[in-house]
């Protein structure tokens, strides 16, 4: 029986192909990451580079504002044609509190092209803060991303909602 071998010429061009893979694969990676890129986070309406720098300070901001005052979400629906978010805010002894200043911020939760800041005073009636946000341009889920500050303290406040089902809010 005569037995085949190989006289070693195989070996330079697969580790040629094996190179070309490599490199296209990169290429792939490169062209994938440029198409779709990562969104910054939007956590507590600051970059994660802050939040981690200060995550102590405001976890330990958070607790000593949630000492004093109770903040919930007060909206019965959030509509694509006429949104409006609504925040009711009281001390502990379950007094109003008129003179906080909220800053809110609605956006999508998986990029920021549709972010709507703002910068309007909201109306106060007897703890209840209520901001006309109007006509969102999209469908579906949206963020509402809070600073709420009562003097020093300060807390953030996230929501998650939906204008398919009114009765879906997040904390």
């Amino acid at each position: 029986m005569s037995k085949k071998t190989s006289d070693g010429r195989i070996w330079p061009y697969a580790i040629v192909a094996a190179i070309l893979f490599i490199i296209g694969a990169g290429a792939a990676t490169i062209a994938v990451a440029v198409k779709h890129p990562v969104e910054m986070s939007d956590m507590d309406m600051q970059d994660y580079h802050h939040y981690d720098a200060n995550a102590n300070d405001i976890i330990n901001a958070m607790i000593k504002f949630d000492k004093k005052y109770e903040i919930t979400y007060h909206s019965h629906s959030f509509d694509k044609n006429n949104a409006t978010v609504s925040y009711k805010l009281v001390d502990k002894e379950n007094h109003p509190v008129n003179n906080a200043k909220i800053n809110i911020m609605v956006t999508r939760p998986d990029n920021h092209n549709s972010d709507m800041p703002f910068d309007k005073p909201a109306t106060i009636e007897n703890g209840i803060y209520t901001f006309k946000v109007g006509k969102l341009p999209l469908e579906g889920r949206w963020n509402i991303l809070s600073e709420v500050i009562v003097g020093d303290d300060v807390r953030y406040f996230n929501l998650k909602v939906d204008t398919r089902n009114e009765s879906a809010f997040e904390y």
